[in-house]
């Protein structure tokens, strides 16, 4: 790698009982940036309270600064400090869902610098489940700022190779967790509105936050294009994200319309996103992203499909339209995103 950029290392850490997280926790107590795993996908964590860790992480990113950071905790005693207050269906949510992809947006103390809630008098906080991140949040002393470890507007790193790909050289430290579980980012609800409104879909569905809160909205920007001059509320809310290099168009209608659509408008560098076992039915080049009537499955591989479409070089990809309801919101909101967009009725 060029000789001006920053030594990388990589720590494999399984286990929140590991001796290297003392070193990771004291790369971030000394100001320096760590990609850590958890459930959702990688964060790129720096100190939560510090604006000067904060202003790195735009930097390695390339990311607009006025686009929020989820900040995570690693015990419920945490939050107190960061919040003005926290309400009674806060509360509720958090006993239910915590540790777990969901993040919780309210009005934010003093301690939060307004560099990493992006401008905003608001913070979303999060509790993960993952056991090495919350042990390396434990072992800093501080809650950790962490949007998702890859360059702004990729598709999000669910595998220590994502994050090397896109920030080597431009952080301290990768901490190899293994695999993300979920495979999409966590769940938003903010709760400094009423009613509550859902900012971004997750592996915390719409059916498990009605059990709690019973009422509360979706924000229009889950389904479409954030109006413009318009504040993101919550990071995944920008126009195009999650994207690969290829023009991804998101096609809705049966198997055999969607084939026959992607035969006839094929050119060169085409492939097609598929559901296991259909590539084997199609003429075309294709890469898997889960199990039809699993939504789950895509949401774990749908980040790392994208990825491997960039590295095939795909120019064009058509892609399978997911069910949208349960966690298949979370993979549609992601692929409407990652497609800018783009979406065709056959």
């Amino acid at each position: 790698k060029l000789s001006d950029t920053m030594e990388t290392k990589i720590y494999k850490i399984n286990s929140k009982d590991d001796e290297s997280v003392e070193e990771v926790a004291l790369i971030l107590k000394n100001g320096g940036l760590a990609a850590v795993p958890t459930e959702t996908v990688y964060g790129l964590a720096g100190n939560a309270l510090s604006e000067e860790s904060a202003e790195k992480i735009f930097k390695a990113k390339g990311r607009p600064s006025d686009n929020p950071f989820i900040v995570h905790i690693s015990e419920l005693s945490e939050w107190d400090s960061l919040v003005e207050s926290i309400p009674e269906p806060a509360k509720e949510l958090s006993e239910k869902f915590w540790p777990g992809p969901l993040t919780i947006i309210l009005p934010k103390s003093d301690k939060i610098p307004l560099t990493v809630s992006g401008g905003l008098p608001t913070v979303g906080v999060r509790m993960p489940s993952h056991p090495v991140a919350r042990a390396i949040i434990k072992e800093c002393g501080f809650p950790l700022a962490a949007p998702s470890a890859n360059t702004s507007g990729k598709p999000s790193p669910t595998k220590a190779s994502h994050v090397i790909d896109d920030l080597w050289g431009k952080i301290d430290a990768v901490v190899d967790g293994g695999e993300s579980d979920v495979g999409v980012e966590s769940t938003v609800i903010s709760l400094a509105v009423s009613p509550p409104r859902l900012f971004r879909p997750g592996g915390i569905t719409t059916e498990m936050l009605t059990e709690v809160l019973g009422e509360f909205t979706v924000d229009e920007a889950v389904y479409q294009k954030l109006a413009d001059g318009k504040e993101a509320p919550s990071p995944g809310m920008k126009y195009k994200h999650y994207s690969p290099e290829a023009k991804v168009t998101l096609v809705k209608g049966s198997f055999e319309a969607f084939r026959k659509f992607a035969e006839e408008n094929k050119e060169e560098g085409t492939y097609c996103l598929l559901f296991e076992g259909e590539e084997k039915e199609i003429s075309l080049p294709s890469i898997v992203y889960g199990k039809k009537n699993d939504p789950a499955s895509q949401a774990k591989h749908i980040f790392d499909s994208l990825r491997t479409l960039d590295k095939l070089k795909a120019k064009k990809v058509y892609a399978r339209f997911p069910e949208s309801d349960g966690v298949g919101l979370a993979v549609f909101n992601r692929l409407i995103r990652a497609s800018g967009f783009s979406l065709i009725e056959v």
